[in-house]
């Protein structure tokens, strides 16, 4: 059996569209069909290699979709046949299956626990969360990483309480679900900070009280008159060394600055490690310490309780043969949510 997939076989290079061979299922593996997935920062990062040299090259792409059981491997109990569910990077619950080697053309294409950007994938029980039938496969794909990871920066690293004030540096992707975090977890005031004012404008749709654009606008001073100081809370998502810095200056004395940004490996930053003896926190999000087991079912309940919607997150749908042109609207900063049907 062959799926359609993008591959990448090369850093710093478009994705190569072609058909892979899937490998038998093995111990703690899923065969699942990919209804949705959505193009994350963190495969920018893998193409552009910025977490060092990719020693794993070809290789599959992609951590988050809505799938629908195919096939349950040798071990595997907590997903069947015709099950729908939300594919995460996160590890859950049942068994860890291992990463897979498909083929391409009698060669190696690798793959790890997880890989969303074809048609057919083999996963590892462990990133899968069965939901309700009739849950919606783009809303599976925000659940698996955009609201978990961002109401988990929130409640997890942060630990932001009812009325503090919280400052998110970035309100694309991840960004956006942090927003959205705050507001639900009583954050006041929600100040969003980006270079796009398309993306400030969904941000405060989704609950931002104040949008800075740092594009023409310094934001650690713009922010502190808003403030009338510092913040609480400070969430970078870029992962730019000046901005993190400016980021953990505008944290207060006793306040947590969060970063999920992902920072390019060989670079660093300047900061004066003294408030940290005091109380002051700085701290980088692992996917917001999400469980996904846990937390998936509790959104879901909201969402059908009509407590928000994040389909508005989505500004672009396409097929898999366009993702390469998604990764590049993406690059241009036009993308909010890029929605990839395979």
């Amino acid at each position: 059996m062959k799926t359609p997939a993008a591959i990448l076989v090369a850093q710093k290079q478009p994705l190569e569209l072609d058909e892979v061979e899937i490998p038998a299922l093995r111990y703690g593996q899923v065969l699942v069909e990919i209804g949705a997935t959505r193009i994350c920062g963190s495969q920018l990062g893998e193409i552009d290699g910025v977490k060092g040299p990719d020693r794993y090259l070809p290789h599959l792409l992609g951590h988050e979709a809505g799938v629908t059981i195919l096939e349950a491997g040798p071990g595997v109990t907590r997903v069947k046949q015709g099950d729908r569910a939300v594919l995460h990077w996160r590890a859950g619950l049942g068994l860890e299956g291992g990463g897979s080697v498909y083929t391409r053309n009698g060669a190696t294409v690798n793959a790890g626990n997880i890989t969303t950007f074809q048609k057919y994938a083999v996963v590892s029980e462990n990133r899968l969360t069965v939901v309700p039938g009739d849950t919606d496969f783009e809303v599976c794909a925000l659940l698996a990483d955009t609201l978990t990871t961002g109401f988990g920066v929130i409640t997890n690293n942060a630990r932001l309480a009812i009325g503090e004030s919280v400052v998110i540096v970035g309100c694309g992707g991840i960004g956006l679900g942090v927003v959205l975090g705050a507001k639900l977890a009583g954050a006041h005031p929600i100040i969003a900070v980006d270079l796009q004012d398309h993306k400030l404008a969904k941000a405060k749709e989704f609950g931002a009280t104040h949008t800075i654009n740092s594009a023409t606008t310094d934001f650690e001073a713009a922010a502190r008159e808003i403030l009338g100081g510092t913040a609480d809370v400070v969430v970078d998502g870029t992962g730019l060394p000046s901005v993190i810095e400016k980021a953990y200056t505008l944290t207060g004395p006793r306040g947590r600055c969060v970063i999920f940004g992902v920072m390019q490996h060989e670079r660093r930053i300047s900061i004066n490690t003294l408030p940290l003896h005091f109380g002051k926190v700085l701290t980088g999000s692992h996917g917001g310490e999400s469980e996904p087991a846990v937390d998936i079912p509790r959104y879901i309940r909201m969402m059908r309780d009509g407590r928000f919607d994040p389909r508005g997150f989505i500004s672009h749908r396409m097929g898999l043969e366009s993702i390469n042109d998604g990764i590049a609207r993406m690059r241009s900063g036009e993308v909010i949510h890029c929605i990839v049907h395979p």
